[in-house]
């Protein structure tokens, strides 16, 4: 694990200097702003330019579903290179070039000229930019958690967490009001993407100086924490591969899913920027649950309102209906991602950041399905409407299955502080 948190030994006493002239508000907010360009851009800013771009007649709809499906499928990949990452540096890459902050810095770089090349009339290279743009995002979530998250442990602030994960929902909310003026403005979507481009362009620059310094990884534990074996880490990924199934479907056609129930509604493109608040106020609600609290209890609750957000949709596809959706599924969003990442450093604190790439790429696999089952769900009924429909009781139904899975996790290895 060398390679990805840092050395052990030599350099600890430097480092501890350096740690305690570090403020914990800084590092969280780092990785605040990181999260936020890397998710809240580099990923979905796609979702509220999709309609501009369908508009323009840049796309058609199954142009836009193969679009999402690549940015999601470059995310899988991603975090399965950081899930085999270790294994790899330690036969082929000296530990330097896979420093976590060195691999978060040339992610979010990349991030930006990524974004700033779907602004360009290449048609044909859009399906690579959202492809690399999607394995930007990946490397940046799972090295700039893991940094982060080891150096609010270093300085013994672990409860901060919460605060990086309030970075994907202003990411959100800030892409989604920026498009929703765009729209009001009549720009194109070329106009758009150069405006995402030059946002996250000003975010990095706030940041950079503060990405600096590695942590070195904790020692290895005697045992497992709780008992829990490779089976229950593996039911674990299981489930959190059937929230990201769950979720998808929404998180990237809401605003179209909207504009087919509600055409010509003045409220239609605040839909996605109210799932960013949500997403942002369901991090900030984390800093106050206590430590020793489950972590497996508090992911079934957060699938529960996902579920009930998700199925609001269809049961109720009004204003009101859509927009308390639009807070259900996205309060428990990045909340979801950060118990889920806690439960991995209690498990494995050796290889919290290997399994915690395994886990992405989990995710990652449930948001590839998604899209995909949209398409061909459209195609083989011939109504777009009817597809989004069957698509969404689909995820409903997988974030049912993996709340009774996390249940049986509880029941099976009962939490150590019980």
């Amino acid at each position: 694990m060398g390679g990805l948190m840092g050395t052990p030994g030599r350099p600890a006493k430097r480092h501890n200097q350096a740690m305690n002239m570090r403020s914990p508000i800084a590092v969280a907010a780092t990785g605040m702003v990181c999260l936020a360009v890397a998710m809240g851009i580099g990923r979905f800013a796609f979702t509220p330019l999709l309609p501009m771009m369908l508009h323009d007649g840049a796309i058609s709809l199954p142009a836009g579903t193969w679009l999402a499906t690549v940015n999601y499928l470059g995310y899988w990949l991603g975090a399965l290179a950081c899930a085999v990452q270790p294994w790899a540096s330690r036969r082929w890459l000296p530990k330097a070039v896979l420093a976590p902050i060195r691999v978060v810095r040339w992610g979010l770089a990349a991030t930006v000229v990524l974004t700033l090349g779907m602004a360009l009339p290449w048609t044909a290279a859009w399906p690579l930019w959202r492809f690399l743009s999607g394995l930007a995002s990946a490397l940046v979530f799972v090295y700039g958690s893991a940094w982060c998250l080891q150096q609010l442990s270093a300085l013994g602030t672990p409860r901060l967490a919460g605060l990086i994960y309030v970075g994907p929902g202003l990411g959100i909310t800030v892409s989604g009001l920026a498009a929703t003026a765009m729209v009001a403005s009549d720009l194109h979507a070329t106009t758009a993407w150069l405006s995402m481009a030059a946002l996250a362009l000003l975010l990095i620059g706030l940041v950079w100086p503060h990405l600096r310094g590695d942590v070195p990884a904790p020692p290895a534990p005697a045992h497992t924490a709780g008992g829990a074996g490779a089976g229950a880490l593996a039911v674990l990924t299981l489930a959190y591969g059937l929230a990201g199934f769950g979720y998808i479907v929404t998180a990237t056609f809401l605003p179209l899913i909207a504009r087919q129930a509600l055409a010509g509604s003045l409220w239609l493109d605040l839909f996605w920027p109210l799932f960013g608040l949500g997403v942002s106020l369901g991090a900030l609600l984390t800093l106050q649950m206590p430590p020793h609290w489950d972590r497996r209890v508090l992911l079934m609750c957060g699938y529960a309102m996902q579920a009930f957000g998700v199925m609001l949709s269809l049961w109720w596809p009004t204003v009101g209906g859509f927009a308390i959706s639009s807070i259900f599924i996205g309060l428990p969003f990045t909340a979801i991602t950060l118990f889920a990442m806690q439960e991995v450093r209690r498990l494995r604190p050796a290889h919290a950041a290997a399994l915690m790439g395994l886990l992405t790429a989990a995710y990652g696999l449930g948001q590839i399905a998604g899209p995909l089952l949209v398409g061909a769900l459209a195609i083989h009924t011939g109504d777009a409407q009817q597809g989004f429909a069957l698509s969404l009781q689909a995820a409903g139904a997988s974030l049912g299955l993996g709340l009774l899975l996390l249940g049986a996790l509880v029941r099976r290895y009962p939490h150590p502080q019980a």
